[in-house]
């Protein structure tokens, strides 16, 4: 457990929970340990026989985790044609305990190397350009060792602030949880917050630092300083030097953290906001001369983005760790639509363990998202078209608006081994009704060293 999951409160009283009686607030009993923010999607290791190496090394400062991470999607109706596109990722994802390495007591070193390949099944077979319906898809393309993350961790006041500094990804910290990842498209954020430039997403990483605060024992405070920049800015991650920074990125969340009743069901509620100093233009375009006394370009602006995001267990199951139950789960993301392709979406959905006989520790995920193009957008491509002008690639006409539908079906195999069926249909690819509903049907594989 790192020291942000250990992060101690401020002050020994609550917040929020203290408006629960007795009998619904597990926190009044004790403090909770968190196992929120662990890897336990694969539980365990493929080859347990380097455990006694693992162990060596961490005793003395070092640790890691190698994984393999495959997504396969064929697209089997609708769309623009029928096929299969396949994806991977190997992660080798490193800690350093300073303290023990070189005596800098408290401080820890994380760094995360990726190798992703394949194909996306949006672009291939489907004709969807704004949705990544299979995660792994590389915004660098084909790199053999991408840098992501590579930062370094303090605890300070006796664990009661944690700091990070260096080069992070932001919906590794911010809008994110290990429900949201079990998905294919939402992971590692909800589509209109991850695919805003400013918010780096995986393996893309931005310069910044961030601080966890625990106010009391049921909030958890985070905001930060980031560097902002596009998203494909740097594909290699090693590149620094040729990196675009265009302004700053202000992220804050709190977070929420109430255990209900005897079964001390937790929940995570979070509200965040993240202002984007970097100045966009309008979304609009390019007016055509016949058109600008109906409609007028506004001047750049920077992009603020609110989001709200919520899980609830509603039901223990296997242990009294934070992944064992089921969960619902719901989301709202608004951006400002003047300089934002996505002016808002709503998700909701549920992510429940063990709901065949006999399979305790199979997880069932499902998910409904929708997709609002801003105005702005939608108005510049009509006024576009009413001209005879060009929408540009892959627009088939006024974009307004998509939505998804996700589910899963997660069989753990063998410690360390997740095989996971997975289905998808995506309502109006391509953010139009020119191309079909389209219906895809895949296979997720996820294993751990």
């Amino acid at each position: 457990m790192t020291p942000a999951e250990r992060l101690e409160a401020l002050f020994d009283t609550e917040s929020i929970s203290s408006l629960l009686n007795s009998n619904e607030d597990a926190l009044r009993e004790r403090d909770l340990s968190a196992g929120y923010y662990v890897p336990a999607q694969t539980f365990g290791n493929l080859v347990p026989q380097l455990q006694p190496g693992r162990k060596w090394l961490q005793d003395r400062g070092f640790s890691f985790q190698f994984a393999y991470k495959e997504e396969s999607l064929a697209n089997t109706g609708g769309g623009l044609t029928k096929g299969m596109s396949y994806a991977h990722e190997l992660t080798l994802t490193t800690r350093f305990d300073l303290g023990k390495l070189i005596g800098w007591n408290g401080w820890m070193l994380h760094a995360v190397m990726m190798e992703r390949a394949g194909r996306e099944v949006s672009y291939d077979h489907v004709g969807e350009h704004r949705i990544l319906l299979s995660e792994v898809y590389s915004l660098s393309g084909h790199m053999a060792a991408h840098l992501a993350d590579i930062y370094l961790e303090k605890a300070l006041l006796q664990n009661k602030v944690n700091i990070n500094i260096g080069r992070i990804t932001l919906t590794h910290t911010y809008a994110t949880s290990v429900l949201l990842c079990t998905f294919m498209i939402q992971c590692s954020a909800p589509v209109a917050l991850k695919s805003q430039a400013g918010w780096s997403v995986y393996p893309k990483a931005s310069w910044g630092g961030t601080v966890r605060v625990r106010p009391t024992r049921d909030l958890i405070l985070t905001t930060g300083v980031y560097a902002s920049g596009p998203l494909t800015s740097n594909p290699s991650g090693w590149a620094w030097g040729s990196e675009q920074h265009t302004g700053v990125m202000l992220p804050i969340e709190l977070g929420w953290e109430p255990f209900f009743g005897r079964e001390k069901l937790p929940g995570h509620y979070k509200i965040g906001f993240g202002h984007d100093t970097t100045r966009y233009d309008d979304i609009i375009g390019s007016v055509p001369s016949a058109y600008r006394n109906v409609a007028s370009v506004h001047e750049d602006r920077p992009r603020d983005t609110f989001y709200f995001e919520a899980d609830q267990m509603v039901y223990r199951k296997g242990g009294d760790h934070q992944m064992a139950g089921g969960y619902l789960l719901a989301g709202y993301i608004h951006n400002t639509p003047s300089v934002s392709i996505w002016s808002d979406q709503v998700y909701f959905g549920a992510s429940l363990l063990g709901i065949l006989p006999y399979r305790p520790f199979d997880r069932f995920g499902v998910m409904y998202s929708y997709y609002q193009i801003s105005n702005r957008m939608t108005e510049g491509q009509r006024l576009n078209q009413m001209a005879g002008l060009s929408l540009g690639s892959f627009v088939n006409g006024p974009q307004t608006h998509a939505a998804t539908l996700e589910a899963y079906y997660g069989i753990p195999v063998v410690p360390g081994l997740v095989i996971q069926p997975v289905f998808e249909y995506i309502m109006r690819p391509g953010e139009t009704s020119v191309i079909p509903n389209a219906i895809l049907g895949g296979i997720k594989v996820l294993a751990a060293l």
